[in-house]
């Protein structure tokens, strides 16, 4: 007897106590859909500040057993829910439950929907791949032992080294300390000021510039559930702030969102030891996987253990916008790519993004001056 399917849609704060539930119960089926940005928690925080925010709900028989979340424009195009910040996208589904994509955007209203970070499994979505790209992760119980063994006998002179700074930022500043669950919202403003000043020296599109982005991290800072919990860790020497961390956690997965540092003890590496620092006291708290995002650094490669596969792509059906935007978005996504995946290409476009960063920054300060003149 073949079973009856339908799909439902809502308001990420629509969404009744029961489907919750079995969303959790959905991402708890499978480690594939462990990673916080895959909880609705983040779908329900991403709601709060963005009014095309959705969730499509696949039913089998009466039962949820399936969760689209995703964005809408009034002309029907959709994007992965977060698209630009969350480093993982899904239906979120129990295991053997299939779908056809196309029936699913007509569902949803759209002609397209667009994603960077989805996870591999997602057979459906296969046909509108564009690429595949490399994930870093870290396993915080990589075979026997745990993550700083592995890493101090697989890497033994970055670790020696990285313990020597901290050790010499101890004693030329003040003593060091980390707290991994810091709960002063004050300390988050100083983390997304120094990426702010990160974003506009390397040329980058500054997030914070952004109020609904500002907004969101502050509200995600105070979400503390079983399956996404805003974790905001600092590196302190003496009590002045380093480095900071924020990103969110699941139960087993712990997501590396944004770091950042004060650029007067660049010298001491301090996002390393974030990094490092933060590793450990995951996997002290539960913590087994450590996502490192998709993109090639090489402070990734030095801490990751393996990598994961997410793809970017189009999803569509037949219909005009769907055309226009595949037109308008996809050659912009494979300059980048192509660039990104070619040294010699990546590297003289950092050191040009960087130069132009230098340019705004110091126009800024230029202009700032000239006006403080003036008054």
């Amino acid at each position: 007897m073949r079973s009856k399917s339908a799909i439902t849609i809502h308001r990420p704060d629509e969404l009744t106590e029961s489907l919750r539930r079995a969303w959790h119960g959905a991402m708890d089926s499978s480690p594939d859909y462990a990673n916080p940005f895959l909880a609705p928690e983040f779908a329900r925080g991403v709601g709060r500040y963005r009014g095309g925010a959705r969730v499509a709900v696949l039913h089998e028989d009466g039962e949820a057993v399936g969760f689209f979340p995703y964005e809408r424009t009034a002309l029907g195009v959709g994007r992965a829910i977060g698209l630009g910040l969350s480093d993982c996208q899904a239906l979120v589904h129990r295991p053997g439950v299939t779908w056809d994509t196309r029936e699913l955007l007509r569902a949803c209203g759209l002609s397209v929907f667009e994603f960077d970070h989805l996870v591999e499994e997602q057979k459906p979505f296969g046909p509108y791949v564009t690429g595949t790209f490399a994930s870093p992760v870290l396993d915080l119980k990589p075979g026997e032992g745990d993550y700083a063994q592995w890493l101090r006998a697989t890497y033994p002179g970055q670790a020696k080294t990285t313990l020597k700074k901290e050790r010499r930022l101890g004693r030329n500043v003040g003593e060091v300390r980390f707290v991994y669950d810091e709960r002063d919202p004050r300390v988050l403003r100083t983390l997304m000021r120094w990426k702010s000043a990160q974003y506009r020296r390397t040329g980058r599109m500054d997030r914070f510039s952004k109020p609904w982005i500002v907004d969101l991290v502050e509200h995600l800072l105070q979400v503390r559930e079983e399956h996404f919990t805003g974790i905001l860790s600092v590196v302190y020497a003496g009590d002045r702030p380093v480095a900071a961390h924020f990103g969110p956690r699941s139960r087993t997965v712990f997501a590396a969102w944004f770091t950042a540092y004060d650029p007067e003890f660049s010298y001491y590496s301090p996002g390393l030891m974030m990094h490092l620092r933060m590793a450990y006291a995951a996997g002290r708290d539960g913590v087994t996987l450590m996502d490192m995002g998709r993109g090639e650094k090489e402070y990734k490669d030095w801490l990751k253990t393996r990598e994961l596969r997410v793809a970017e792509g189009f999803a569509v059906r037949a219909h005009p916008v769907a055309a226009a935007h595949r037109l308008w978005r996809r050659p912009v996504r494979g300059l980048r790519n192509t660039v990104l995946a070619h040294p010699r290409l990546r590297d003289p476009a950092d050191r040009l993004l960087k130069t132009v960063g230098t340019l705004r920054t110091s126009g800024l300060a230029h202009s700032s001056g000239a006006g403080a003149r003036a008054r």
